[in-house]
This record gives structure tokens, sequence and C-alpha cells, in this order.
């Protein structure tokens, strides 16, 4: 047997077994009862030293009980509930509790003082202490801040975050920004904190630490957040150009570069376009697999304008989509006519110009 287990027997204990208690209230007192290594034992269960006016409840999984068997190498919970009556004079007790069989006979003293005035006492406890999100994601986590003393109290609220978090407290169901909340003696608040990660926060659980304190008295809670990645996604030419030329008639090319500054790999990229009428528009590649956080690549855009294309400037969208992310970007193209069709526009004109001054010549003499 290891030298910390304790001998066998059945155990009557509390780890408060000397408190104080405010007068007018109710009030629990945790008590264990432990059987190490015994065969199960019914033991009845009483209270002695009850002074006048109160009235104390074992309680067993929340119900009045008046005797308990732990099983072999178990545990029971139960509580000493007190209904104290409303007194001005502060005073001592000692209520005993037992626990007794034919063969066994436990007591326990626990020794109750009364004060008019109990010091600041909070708590502090989240619904869901954990929530996953991605960084665009605002997060909401709800929060119940008791006040456990016997005044009221205003309760400060204070979070700290990762660097760059944004972090605010509402109350109940409320859109107004506060940093503390008026709490009664013995009452409850629900407030919530509002918290958006920066969009550069890294995938991973990242800890917030809340704090609430007041004359004194402070609690506090660890809330988690758990970011998944994302990816961001930009196209652009070179250097950021979102101009080019083309040429009616031909087919001109220009080099796109598809980054992803995201904190996950994008895959599966389709590469669009939304262009004018007539236009053939192209990408190689029209997919990129797979990119990964921080990476960029280069994709050719083949571009050939539609033969009733006038000359001047036209504006092509660029789309690049990957699942629920996306990036755009405008493409200034200045639309040319061929140099053929200038050269045989200037023939036609010098022709012209030759038959209307041989024209003049003939005519003109007459």
């Amino acid at each position: 047997m290891a030298a910390d287990t304790p001998p066998a027997g059945i155990y009557l204990s509390t780890d408060y077994p000397s408190l104080t208690l405010k007068s007018g209230q109710t009030s629990s007192v945790s008590l264990q009862l432990h059987n190490q290594a015994t065969p199960p034992e019914r033991l009845a269960l009483s209270i002695d030293g009850v002074p006048k006016g109160w009235k104390a409840t074992l309680l067993g999984d929340g119900r009045p009980v008046a005797s308990a068997m732990p099983a072999s190498n178990d545990s029971l919970d139960l509580q000493l509930r007190l209904d104290i009556p409303q007194s001005d004079a502060q005073s001592h007790h000692t209520l005993t509790v037992h626990a007794d069989d034919s063969q066994r006979h436990l007591s326990l003293p626990i020794d109750v003082t009364l004060a008019t005035q109990l010091p600041a006492q909070l708590s502090v406890k989240p619904d869901l202490p954990q929530l996953t999100g991605s960084p665009n994601t605002s997060f909401s986590f709800q929060l119940t801040v008791k006040n456990e003393s016997g005044r009221d109290v205003l309760a400060s609220l204070t979070a700290q975050a990762p660097q760059y978090y944004d972090t605010s407290f509402t109350e109940g169901y409320g859109s107004q920004q506060i940093s503390a909340v008026p709490i009664k003696a013995g009452e409850s608040k629900t407030v919530k904190l509002q918290v958006r990660p920066p969009i550069s926060a890294t995938s991973g659980t990242h800890d917030i630490q809340v704090q609430v304190a007041a004359d004194g008295a402070k609690a506090s809670t660890t809330l988690k957040l758990d970011l998944t990645g994302q990816p961001a996604l930009s196209l652009a030419g070179r250097d950021g150009l979102m101009s080019t030329q083309a040429e009616i008639g031909a087919n001109s090319s220009m080099p796109l570069e598809l980054q992803n500054s995201g904190t996950a790999a994008a895959q599966d990229i389709a590469l669009t376009s939304t262009a004018p009428t007539g236009w053939k528009i192209s990408f190689e590649p029209s997919h990129v697999a797979n990119l990964e956080p921080g990476k960029s690549t280069e994709v050719q855009m083949h571009i050939s304008p539609s033969a009733q294309s006038l000359a001047g400037d036209y504006m092509v969208k660029l789309h690049a989509t990957s699942g629920g992310q996306s990036a755009n970007g405008n493409l200034r193209v200045s639309v040319t006519t061929s140099s053929l069709w200038g050269i045989t526009g200037a023939i036609l004109i010098a022709i012209a110009l030759l038959v209307l001054i041989g024209a003049v010549t003939r005519y003109g003499r007459r």
C-alpha cells in the first residue's frame, strides 16, 4: 500500500469546516462521505446544534436525504443547506453533522460565524469558454458575473487579448459598450464580450483573459479562440500594373501575379473574366491547384478583342475564386487598330487624292 493512501474506513469531511455567513440568506456547505476500501454501509444522517429559528437540511443530488451508502472506494457529495433568519447581531454557532450505524459513529463539527456584511466576493463564468472560427469572424462570449457578497458593487470589466485584437463588453442583449456593471448583493448579471481578431491573425488557439473586480475582490476566467486558417487572394499585373494594350485582329498576352497573403492554402483556384461582347480572353493555366499562404504564382492572360471593336479604352474584370474566397480586379485595355489597316487606309486616301487631282486637271481645262 502506498504511503499516502488513507487506511480503510468511511470518512465524513468538508473543505471548509469554519466559515462566515450572512444572516437573512440561504447558504450551502459542501460535504463528502468517502468509503476507503470498506464494504458499503448504510449510515443514518442527522444534525445537532441547530440554532433556534434556523432550518438545516442535508441534501443529496439536490434532494433531502436521511441516510447514505457510499460504495467501496467511492465518495458521495452532500450539501448542508442553512436557511438563516435575518438578524443584526453577530454570533458564533457550531453545528455537528452525524453519520451513524450500529458499528460506526462519525461526527463533523462545522463552525458558523454570522456577520451583517460579508467581504466583496465575485465570480465569472462563461457559457462557452472556447469558440472556433476564421480571422474574419466576430466572436461573442456570454459571461455570468455574480456578486456573492452582502452589498451592492460596481464590477469593472477588463479583457487581455493578443496584440491587435479588438475587444468590447456589452450588457446582456444591448449594444452599448460598457467597462463596468452594477450588481446587487447576491445577484448576477449577464455580459457579452465581443472579440474581433485581425485578419492577419495566425491559425491556432489563442487565450483571452477576462477579469472582474470590485472593492478589492477579483475573479477571472480564460477564454479560448480556435482560429482556422483562411486564404486571402489578390490578382494583378506585375508590380500591380492594371493596364495593357491589345490590337484588333491580334492575340495579345499579359502576365498576371496571383498571390495568397492569407494564413491557409487556397485550393482549386479558378481564373475567369468579364469582358465586352465578342472578346476572347483565356488564362494559362485557367486553374491553380494549390497556392500556399505567403506564396504567389504567375499566369498568362491572352486577349483578343472583337473585330467589331473600335479603338479606345475598355474595362475587363478579372476574377480568381477558391471556395468562399475570391479576388477581383479591373484591367484597363487600350485597343488599337492594326498597322496594316493604317497602311491600307493611307494607300486608299492617296489613290482618292490622285483621282481627284486627275479629274480636276482634265475637266478644269474645259
